[in-house]
């Protein structure tokens, strides 16, 4: 059991962790949520020692084996299958002292701890964990010097999975993994026999391999039990019920406080005026519910549409070296409002048929023809790297707009969703998240009729998340999106082609379907033909999905409606206080102040009316976004 009690922690003079508490069952898979920033990574620094706590303190059993991934990736020649197989160092220990040891009874410990601990199956655990990450039989037994920075980070991953620890703690771990390799580590999870503590911004992930949510939030943790979407709705719910609390208590606290005001000089009424002060004590305040606003992204749409297909390829093939292609025999086409997923393993070639659609690879056999005048605009995590560090956001825009004026030119950045503050600082003093606004922003800047996106979710928070969802469904122009993120690609796109063998081609089959062939499942039984219902043509299908994302216009609209005569009934209270706080209108005007009361609680049924419909508007709201 992990239990933490009264837990403070800063960094670097900032408060992250306020007197917090909380308790993690034994065995438990908890996700831990939170804006970023909140301090989530810095929890788990205080829950393995390396940053020590400003109060309380953190409870865990004897002997209890933390495990997290190493922050500097394996760079050895050691071969992968080695590398992972040292990091259960007991199992090293032992066999190392296997070889050597003579004593009889010692050699008999030592193979039957070997035996306790399933040591002779260790190289087949190692290897199917490797193999569940991406790397092939070759792969593993290749030095790690020889891949990538991404693909050491896996390999680092697969080390903490094989050694099993007690506790696991993994933060971000699909940041560096394909769709297949998430897929395959919601499985292990899942399964896994002890205690793992994931953060995350993966939806599918926290909803597919969690049983309970602890949220950061305020500098205080809750544990929330069951996954990421039943903890959304329990908070809602709470939020509801907790903003309601707080209005009844504010009209409650309001209404004791005139009665003081008006009467507490006045020696008839003092002892009641002061009976009415004791009250107020008592009664305490609501907290109101905090919503930090996220900043909503804006693709602008293509300012002239173009006819369909906008690209079509026939038997095409590219690649880096003449006569060595990566992807041939490719026969497709992109009509001009598709919504498209690339799946297929990482180093199966979807960066580089990205590269071809966008024109930043030649094919090198067949026809590849693009409709006149296409814009396109893409969008890479490396691209990243190109953005000028010692420039702020606004003089990356003021470049594509050197004689709009400057309010022309903010606006602009404003819709990328940075601040007025953010908008003048360096790039470099940027989070992950914000340069990701910005490249999408410059990538989208003049309305592109396809626009590319190569894992656009690595540095974007849950609500950020969301915010793109929405973003992408309201776009009118074509989408291919390459993520890793199960729930950005059910939400924004109706049609799946697969990267695989040296080809791209159509996936006839769901997400469910390749989630159950890529863990190594049974793919779903087909009906007979005379059984099964009709299917749509694919021309329907791209109808009938940009139907739907036109379902929610509308509700959006209400929503923003309700929203504003919210604002528009609060004014009007406001005003009505600002009478009542009037201590000169008790006297003149006595009989005012019944009527301007009855006003103010009328005004206050208005509020909570327009409340439940707002969360009712809501709710459709955000189903009609997830059924598209």
């Amino acid at each position: 059991m992990l239990t933490i009690s009264d837990l403070s922690a800063r960094i670097a003079g900032r408060l992250l962790i306020d007197h917090a508490s909380v308790t993690l069952p034994t065995g438990m898979k908890a996700g831990i949520v939170g804006r970023n920033g909140a301090g989530k990574s810095t929890l788990f620094r205080v829950i393995t020692g390396d940053l020590g706590a400003e109060t309380g303190n953190i409870s865990l059993p004897r002997n209890c084996r933390i495990g997290q991934v190493a922050q500097e990736a394996p760079s050895t020649e050691d071969a992968l299958i080695d590398i992972v197989l040292a990091a259960d160092q007991e199992r090293t220990e032992l066999m190392a002292e296997a070889e050597t040891a003579t004593d009889p009874n010692r050699i008999a410990d030592i193979q039957m701890r070997l035996v306790d601990i399933d040591a002779h199956s260790a190289e087949s655990r190692a290897a199917s964990i490797l193999a569940g990450l991406g790397f092939d039989t070759d792969a593993q037994k290749r030095p790690a010097s020889s891949f990538s920075g991404g693909w050491r980070m896996r390999v680092a991953l697969a080390a903490i999975l094989f050694s099993q620890p007690d506790l696991l703690l993994l933060d971000e771990p699909t940041n560096y993994l394909d769709l297949e390799g998430t897929l395959w580590l919601e499985a292990y999870i899942r399964a896994y026999p002890y205690t793992a503590i994931i953060i995350s911004h993966d939806r599918d992930l926290l909803n597919n391999a969690c049983n309970s949510i602890i949220h950061l939030d305020q500098k205080k943790l809750t544990l929330y039990k069951g996954n990421y979407d039943q903890f959304a709705r329990q908070k809602a719910e709470q939020d509801v019920l907790q903003e309601k609390a707080r209005v009844k208590n504010e009209a409650a606290r309001k209404h004791l406080q005139s009665f003081v005001d008006r009467f507490k000089a006045k020696a008839s009424k003092a002892k009641q005026a002061q009976s009415r002060v004791k009250a107020l004590e008592k009664m305490g305040t609501v907290s109101a519910v905090v919503h930090e606003n996220v900043s909503e992204f804006h693709f602008p749409d293509p300012e002239k549409a173009v006819s369909s297909p906008i690209i079509k390829l026939e038997n095409a093939s590219c690649g880096y070296e003449t006569g060595k292609p990566i992807l041939k025999n490719i026969d497709l086409r992109i009509d001009h409002d598709d919504r498209i997923a690339l799946l297929g393993m990482n180093g199966n070639g979807k960066s580089t048929f990205a590269k071809l659609i966008s024109d930043r690879l030649q094919n090198q056999t067949g026809e590849l023809v693009r409709v006149a005048k296409l814009n396109i605009g893409f969008f890479a995590q490396h691209q990243l790297d190109d953005l000028h560090a010692g420039e702020t956001p606004f003089e990356h825009v003021r470049a594509i707009m050197p004689d709009a004026p400057e309010a022309k030119v903010r606006a602009r950045v404003a819709q990328m969703g940075l601040s007025s503050e953010k908008m003048d600082t360096k790039v470099e003093q940027l989070s992950g998240g914000e340069k990701a606004r910005l490249l999408m922003g410059l990538a989208t800047f003049d309305g592109p009729h396809l626009l590319i996106l190569d894992e656009p979710t690595n540095h974007l928070d849950i609500d950020s998340r969301a915010s793109l969802i929405r973003a992408l469904t309201e776009f009118q122009g074509a989408v291919i999106l390459i993520s890793h993120d199960r729930y950005l690609i059910e939400a924004t796109v109706d049609r799946l082609w697969i990267v695989n063998d040296g080809t791209v081609k159509s996936y006839d089959g769901d997400m469910d379907e390749y989630r159950d062939l890529v863990v190594g499942g049974k793919t779903k039984a087909k009906k007979l033909d005379d059984e099964a219902p009709k299917k749509l043509s694919k021309a329907d299908q791209r109808k009938q999905a940009a139907q739907a994302r036109e379902k929610f216009k509308p509700l959006k609209r209400k929503v923003t409606e309700i929203e504003n005569k919210i604002e528009k009934v609060e004014v009007k209270i406001a005003a009505i206080d600002e009478q009542l706080a009037d201590p000169e209108i008790y006297e003149k005007e006595p009989d005012k102040v019944t009527d301007i009361t009855k006003a103010r609680g009328e005004l206050l049924a208005q509020i909570e009316i327009l409340e439940e419909e707002w969360t009712e508007r809501s709710e459709e709201y955000e189903a009609a976004i997830a059924a598209i």
